[in-house]
């Protein structure tokens, strides 16, 4: 994904214009970007606080960081289980004479 040239907190303080009173083709001109890219904006941060932005952004990265730890026991998992049933170390039911 392209990383934005403006942060959230830009992105707000633009949104907060707009709702001013501002029209879009505007505030699009002076911050050199499409009016539709404003239109996007309002979408995605429409009535959000730069602390809102803050903690929503915490959560994301926790999201992710806890998605990745999930994978990487997963992935231990089956390496276990892939020892255990090639060496012969299961419960004995499970053994093949």
């Amino acid at each position: 994904m392209r990383k934005s040239r403006f942060t959230e907190a830009q992105i707000v303080a633009i949104l907060k214009e707009l709702d001013a009173g501002r029209p879009a083709k505007d505030l699009a001109r002076r911050h050199g970007v499409h009016a539709n890219t404003i239109r996007l904006w309002k979408d995605r941060y429409g009535g959000l606080e730069t602390s809102d932005l803050v903690r929503l952004k915490q959560l994301e990265d926790e999201g992710h960081r806890k998605d990745r730890i999930i994978a990487r026991l997963s992935l231990e998992v089956d390496a276990m289980k892939e020892l255990v049933e090639k060496n012969g170390w299961g419960p004995r039911s499970a053994k093949k004479r």
